[in-house]
């Protein structure tokens, strides 16, 4: 995320040693360590949140794209019906139909 040296650690280290003093310098360090390691896990369960719900958001589409392909589907078995049932039933003729108008 950072880039951070060994030379910079070693430069933020003596400031803060002579800032803070030797005496508290220990007890900030475990403090600023505390609550880095709670930043990190906030951050990481945010990230697995955001994962879980892209990977939700994922899933309705694909069931709202499967569910556009069942209504296609439909369809098309709607119309082979149709077609069966047409090509079943004996053509009408014309002739015939004209002749007793």
């Amino acid at each position: 995320m950072f880039d951070v040296g060994f030379s910079e650690l070693c430069l933020i280290g003596l400031v803060s040693l002579l800032v803070i003093g030797p005496e508290r310098l220990p007890k900030v360090a475990r403090l600023a360590g505390f609550w880095l390691g709670k930043t990190r896990t906030m951050v990481a369960a945010v990230k697995e949140e955001i994962k879980l719900e892209l990977q939700a958001e994922e899933m309705r589409q694909i069931f709202k794209e499967q569910s556009g392909l069942e209504d296609v589907q439909q369809m098309l078995d709607e119309t082979s019906d149709t077609l069966k049932s047409a090509i079943k039933q004996p053509p009408v003729d014309n002739a015939k139909h004209d002749e007793s108008k």
